[in-house]
């Protein structure tokens, strides 16, 4: 009776230890199923924003990639010139190739009245529908193309006025979509769908949260962000779907395993059923609140115990924690930083700079600094962008080592930023300023090779200059383009007139535009005498600028200006095609002089444009005479001469203008045969004072002689220069003795009286 009893009791603690046993394991896996299915939901609603970020990037970067192919396109002067002339062949071709090049669907040139001209293929284009946003400043966005979502990135075509845009379409079908989704470490479905097409339950769904949706395939989460369109009447919106059910079935081995425990657990009894209850309820629950606490944004990790089953599923969490927080950390990085440099970027610094400002006053104060690389686009082309990818880095590397404390960023292209808080009065920024141009400023060897590095410095101090981070930065700008236009490789402070001038010189690039566009410049016409014939042979054409409200303005205040915002180009080739239609005009005997800047000689179509002005005005080539100065001489010194031969192949001159100025005159003389150099007038007003002035005419007129080159001395205002300058064996002249530039229709008039002073210029 007491052995049944015994056994009975045995039996009944069993079953009582069983059943707590079982209660306990059902809890607890109640408890971890809780905590997984919340787990995995906020991760994956993590997953998702996250993802959102990355294609919200990867479409702006396309659109980017688009838009910078388009503008070397745009720019193209054959490009232009097709769609000035209406050549639609050689338009559509053109479109092809950047089509081909880019590497996307379609290429389309819309123009101003909404017509398209679109390479072939590419089905019906609204040019209509975009014209409007176009128009209002707007080059980004999504449109129709084939009844099919498509990426679209446009460039204003200027000629110099606004004659169209050129529209790069990459259009977004399933394939494509999969690729995207495909970027993804998780399954990710992305579409591009019109807001019209979306269900009622989407449509309402509010923009960037993420919504649970049940359809045929399960539950899903679904977040829903508006795209820019570039079309009238379309609202696309990028949808990222994530299956709910998917991301819950991972789990479904880790359920299985808490079952077999817990079968397990059953079996052992019931002492082992309380033990494994204790070794696996604990972990769990850990397990769950982590998932909980990093479900809030919160980065947890739990502690790797218990059993083995338990230890694997927490390195697997803190696996997974370890994989997201890496991927932000990195999507974070490169968000802030330049890629080449390893430097942080211009969001980065400006942030830091913002911070600072806060905190600034007159006892700790900021200092910015702008960097610019000296002709750093010369060095890229002559000696390749990998040498300039090497330059760029040692810029940073001696910005960092000079400055360990301070904040160096790289803004992009050949500009960096030096951020300095904190600095007490008494701090020496002079010596800061020389420190940084003696660094920067010396030789380097890069690939064995030797070259001079040259930067420009530009430095503001807050408050004084600025009590925001835009205007220590606008300051820091301005104080910079001051520096460059010193002469480059020094540094220079802002100061508030540097202010005004740039308004000022805003304005004038304002006026200059629509002065262009107006037609507001003229030629006037200085004459060249020539000592030797006794007679006027020629005149140099000369801009002016008659402004509307502040009188003639001189070429020395806009030319600066046009040169450096590049109209000059567009001025140069009217000047170009003005001076020989009035030149045509004159007697056969009389020829016609035109400055020729830098930027022209280094466009392509400047030969084409010096014969188009020659067939159009009838005026025969040798009539025509190009003056250059030596700067165009700086960088690709063989394109240039190639250049130069192949004007001088069509019939016209070639004078060497301001020549001495340079400091390799010489070296030009002997590399290209000029058919003129001329003189500059510093050289022939120092006649009058004595000295070296004679010997270096002297010197100039001989060689010049012997290199079969006639000479021009400009600057002739006296009688006695002209003497002292026949007897130096000079064979023309330029000045105020001769004439005052005059406007073309006063040629014809003064001509006759010109050549009728030629006794008192011989007798004298």
């Amino acid at each position: 009776m007491l052995d049944r009893r015994v056994k009975t009791l045995g039996s009944r603690i069993a079953f009582v230890y069983l059943g707590l046993l079982a209660c306990i394991m059902a809890v607890t896996i109640a408890v971890a199923s809780s905590g997984i299915t919340v787990f995995a939901r906020q991760t994956a609603e993590r997953e998702l924003s996250a993802n959102a970020r990355v294609f919200d990037q990867i479409i702006a970067t396309q659109q980017s990639q688009m838009a910078d192919a388009g503008e070397v396109v745009a720019r193209d002067f054959g490009f232009r010139e097709a769609l000035a002339t209406g050549d639609e062949p050689t338009l559509k071709s053109a479109l092809a190739s950047l089509r081909d090049r880019a590497k996307v669907s379609a290429v389309a040139v819309v123009q101003l009245d909404g017509q398209v001209v679109a390479t072939d293929g590419a089905g019906a284009i609204d040019g209509t529908g975009m014209l409007g946003r176009l128009e209002r400043g707007q080059d980004r966005g999504v449109v129709a193309l084939a009844g099919r979502e498509a990426l679209a990135a446009s460039v204003r075509i200027e000629m110099p006025d606004l004659a169209g845009w050129l529209v790069l379409f990459n259009e977004l079908g399933p394939d494509d979509m999969k690729r995207l989704s495909s970027l993804s470490a998780v399954a990710v479905k992305v579409r591009i769908v019109d807001r019209s097409a979306l269900s009622p339950k989407l449509a309402q769904a509010e923009l960037g949260r993420i919504a649970e949706v049940d359809g045929s395939h399960g539950r899903s989460l679904v977040r829903i962000s508006a795209i820019t369109a570039l079309q009238d009447g379309r609202e696309p919106r990028l949808i990222l779907g994530y299956s709910l059910d998917a991301a819950l079935a991972q789990y479904n081995e880790l359920r299985a395993i808490l079952l077999l425990i817990s079968g397990l657990g059953m079996l052992a009894g019931g002492w082992a059923a309380i033990r494994l209850s204790r070794g696996v309820a604990k972990p769990l629950q850990t397990l769950a609140d982590a998932a909980r606490a990093y479900g809030r944004g919160t980065v947890a990790k739990v502690r790797v115990n218990g059993v083995t089953e338990i230890r694997s599923l927490a390195e697997s969490f803190n696996a997974m924690v370890e994989a997201v927080e890496e991927r932000e950390q990195q999507v974070l990085h490169a968000s802030l930083h330049d890629t080449l440099t390893g430097l942080p970027n211009r969001r980065f610094f400006i942030e830091k700079l913002d911070r600072a400002v806060l905190r600034q006053s007159e006892q700790q104060r900021t200092l910015v600094a702008f960097i610019d690389v000296d002709d750093f686009k010369a060095i890229n082309d002559t000696m390749g962008h990998p040498t300039g990818d090497a330059l760029l880095r040692t810029v940073a590397d001696t910005l960092q080592s000079q400055h360990r404390d301070a904040m160096v960023a790289r803004f992009g292209g050949d500009e960096f930023g030096l951020l300095l808080y904190g600095l007490e009065p008494g701090e020496d920024c002079t010596a800061i300023a020389r420190k940084l141009e003696a660094a920067l400023n010396r030789e380097v060897t890069i690939d064995g090779r030797t070259l001079l590095l040259s930067c420009s410095v530009g430095i503001a101090m807050g408050p004084q200059d600025g009590e925001s981070a835009d205007a220590l930065l606008k300051s820091a700008d301005l104080a910079l383009y001051r520096a460059k236009s010193d002469g480059k490789g020094t540094y220079h402070f802002f100061e508030p007139a540097l202010d005004a001038e740039a308004s000022r010189r805003r304005r004038m690039e304002i006026d200059l535009r629509r002065a262009i566009r107006e037609g507001e410049f003229e030629l006037y016409f200085q004459p060249l005498f020539s000592i030797s014939e006794n007679r006027v042979k020629g005149f140099e054409a000369l801009m002016r600028w008659p402004h509307k409200e502040q009188g003639m303005i001189s070429p020395a205040t806009f030319i600066p200006i046009a040169e450096e915002s590049g109209m000059i180009v567009q001025l140069g080739e009217w000047a170009l095609r003005e001076a020989c239609r009035q030149a045509a005009q004159w007697p056969d005997d009389i020829s016609v002089a035109v400055n020729i800047s830098p930027r022209q000689l280094a466009t392509d179509g400047l030969a084409a444009c010096i014969a188009q002005a020659l067939a159009q005005s009838g005026l025969p080539a040798c009539r025509l005479e190009l003056e250059i100065t030596e700067s165009v001489f700086i960088g690709n010194v063989d394109k240039t001469l190639k250049i130069l031969y192949s004007l001088q192949a069509l019939g016209v001159r070639v004078a060497l203008d301001d020549f001495g100025t340079g400091y390799s005159s010489l070296s030009y003389l002997r590399s290209f045969p000029f058919n003129k150099i001329k003189i500059d007038q510093s050289f022939v007003r120092a006649l009058e004072e004595g000295g070296s002035a004679h010997a270096i005419v002297r010197a100039i007129t001989t060689l010049a002689d012997a290199l079969g080159m006639e000479t021009l001395a400009e600057g002739v205002e006296t009688q006695t220069l002209l003497d002292t300058l026949r007897r130096e064996g000079c064979d023309m002249i330029q000045g105020y003795l001769i004439g005052r530039p005059v406007p073309g229709p006063q040629v014809f008039d003064l001509l006759p009286i010109w050549q009728a002073a030629r006794p008192v210029l011989a007798a004298g």
